[in-house]
């Protein structure tokens, strides 16, 4: 079996080898040649897929092995409901703080950007801890419109636990990974032979997580890197547990991913949350895929202390130009971002019409930036670590 030679943290060409990716590219070719049929891998992560994209991965990969993203973005799953609460809640007065690839994500009537356009106070921060400062450094009520996967929530956990004023809450949006790729796994249409987990998200929550969900589904999972040779190393491990029916899980980010994972993190985490069954957008509903507050922390929770009337306040909102788009498919691994019509077109990062296109993570932001199957000059000259920028 062929790995990627682990290397000290500054030595991170050492994985964009041109070498070594040669030899990974020819590993799968000889894997792939002789198939009956051809290879479906998903993976579930925003950050696995600009990888992907941006060094043009997929232009290496044999013709009958498909890499597909799953729904590994959480500002693209975070419903459009969820949305409009913050918008509803930084309309009524409040300082509504949240990460910027939430700011312009679509609701119902209108993105946080375009309430903060007609005068509401909304901004962008880049940890939970500064909302908590803004709360400290002001009577006003502030709330963190909170998203990410567990990862995210771990950090928003630690913030409801050190203390904050009266003043601070928490609109959770967080969603939890491991159930919605159950939910894909059930779906027909996607026929998934492999997963690629999220190497950081398995830093937390350990790569014995996924047992339980092999023997269910009887479909192996690799745990990732993100470097081109952390995923061309990971993908010539998954096929070879395909070819050889072999249903378990193999850790190939083992500089970083354990057994059991961050138990400190794990303890924050569900200190504070509790997972609850609800959408994610365009994708399914998920049992126990979102993340919400325990009841022993309503104080902190702006779902409990705000009265949020979304269904006065929406009224009879007119469709937009979002249920045209195929978010929902895209990330199920059903559509890719080029059978939209809107993409590229009506929509784009510019212009974004769905949550796809809003997010860095995002499969449309992403195929719009680097193409999904094939790569740029930049991202060549990347590859080979002779880029300049």
């Amino acid at each position: 079996m062929i790995r990627a030679r682990i290397a000290k943290p500054s030595e991170r060409l050492e994985f964009r080898d041109p070498e070594r990716v040669q030899a990974f590219r020819q590993a799968l070719d000889r894997l792939c040649r002789d198939l009956p049929e051809p290879i479906s891998i998903m993976h579930v992560c925003g950050t696995h897929e600009q990888s992907i994209a941006r060094f043009g991965l997929r232009s290496l990969l044999p013709p009958n092995l498909r890499v597909i993203m799953g729904p590994g973005c959480p500002v693209c799953v975070t419903d459009m409901p969820e949305v409009d609460e913050a918008v509803y809640l930084a309309e009524q007065g409040v300082i509504l703080a949240t990460f910027g690839d939430m700011f312009r994500v679509p609701g119902t009537r209108k993105s946080l950007a375009e309430a903060k356009a007609e005068g509401a106070d909304v901004r962008v921060i880049y940890s939970p801890w500064e909302a908590l400062q803004i709360a400290r450094e002001t009577d006003r009520e502030v709330v963190f419109f909170a998203t990410g996967f567990e990862t995210t929530a771990v950090a928003t956990a630690a913030v409801i636990l050190s203390g904050p004023p009266k003043n601070f809450s928490v609109l959770s949006a967080h969603k939890y990974i491991p159930p919605v790729m159950e939910i894909v796994a059930e779906m027909p249409q996607t026929r998934v032979q492999g997963f690629l987990a999220a190497g950081h998200a398995a830093t937390i929550t350990g790569w014995k997580i996924f047992e339980r969900f092999v023997e269910r589904h009887g479909i192996p999972v690799v745990v990732a890197g993100f470097e081109p040779l952390d995923i061309l190393s990971a993908l010539v491990q998954l096929v070879e547990l395909i070819r050889r029916g072999e249903k378990r899980v193999v850790n190939a980010y083992p500089r970083c991913v354990t057994p059991e994972g961050n138990r400190n993190a794990q303890r924050l985490l569900w200190e504070v949350f509790e997972t609850e069954s609800g959408v994610w957008r365009g994708i399914a509903y998920v049992p126990n895929g979102n993340l919400r507050l325990r009841r022993k922390y309503a104080w902190v929770d702006a779902r409990a202390r705000f009265e949020i009337r979304l269904s006065e306040w929406l009224g009879d909102a007119p469709p937009r130009l979002t249920q045209e788009c195929l978010c929902g498919n895209i990330m199920a691994g059903i559509a890719t971002p080029y059978d939209c019509r809107l993409f590229g077109k009506e929509c784009t990062p510019e212009n974004p019409v769905g949550a796809c296109m809003v997010s860095s993570e995002g499969a449309c932001r992403i195929w719009y930036e680097y193409g999904g199957h094939i790569t740029g000059p930049k991202g060549m000259r990347e590859l080979e670590g002779t880029d300049e920028s």
